[in-house]
């Protein structure tokens, strides 16, 4: 994955030609597109090939479960095209390298800390060690909250050297420049880019909020 502009779309649309629409407005600026859940739903696992073709594609399918039924999912997300995926590690060590070895170099993400409230419940109680864990097992990166920036950084120091993609900037009240001085290396944007009434505007401001930190 490319490290331009370090902002990620969260394509949450349901509406599947607004979804191409909106990707074709702002792929030029992002580092990658993150799918989730409702666009599969809308349009069929073929969107991941649809959309790998414009640009790197992250799904989303936050798996947790045993190894032999992760190793499937992530087979199949890979074989569609997909140049990452999102997976959480309260399952455990073992599968949790079980989603590694079946990406087969593709980049694993693991959720440390949920962006929104509910996840300062439980996910937050276990962050470091789910980073510490991902480092362990050869994941790629970490997902830490950009609604907690302060989190960032100490999630970071759990697993240095790891990647981390920061989701909950715009409609969930982060903020991108917060999140990367924290130690950020992706921001991850939904609704205040794909709801805007200009997709390409709105992601530009991002990318110039970033890249105005000189980094």
């Amino acid at each position: 994955m490319k490290m331009d502009s370090r902002l990620i779309l969260a394509l949450d649309e349901t509406d599947v030609p607004k979804a191409l629409h909106v990707l074709d407005e702002v792929c030029g600026i992002i580092d990658a597109v993150k799918i989730n859940w409702p666009l599969i739903l809308s349009a069929g696992p073929e969107i991941i090939t649809t959309l790998s073709q414009k640009a790197d594609v992250i799904c989303d399918f936050k798996i947790a479960d045993i190894p032999n039924t992760d190793r499937l999912i992530i087979e199949q997300s890979v074989k569609r095209g997909a140049s990452g995926v999102i997976v959480h590690a309260f399952t455990g060590t073992d599968s949790l390298k079980e989603c590694v070895s079946a990406a087969g170099g593709r980049d694993v993400f693991v959720v440390t800390e949920m962006s929104h409230p509910g996840g300062q419940e439980f996910t937050a109680k276990h962050a470091e060690e789910f980073a510490a864990m991902a480092a362990e097992c050869g994941a790629s990166g970490l997902i830490a909250p950009a609604t907690r920036p302060e989190r960032i950084k100490k999630i970071k120091e759990s697993a240095s050297g790891l990647l981390i993609l920061s989701p909950g900037v715009g409609a969930q009240g982060g903020s991108a420049s917060n999140a990367v001085l924290n130690g950020a290396d992706y921001v991850i944007v939904g609704r205040s880019i794909y709801g805007s009434s200009d997709p390409k505007d709105a992601a530009q401001k991002l990318a110039d909020e970033i890249r105005a930190l000189r980094f």
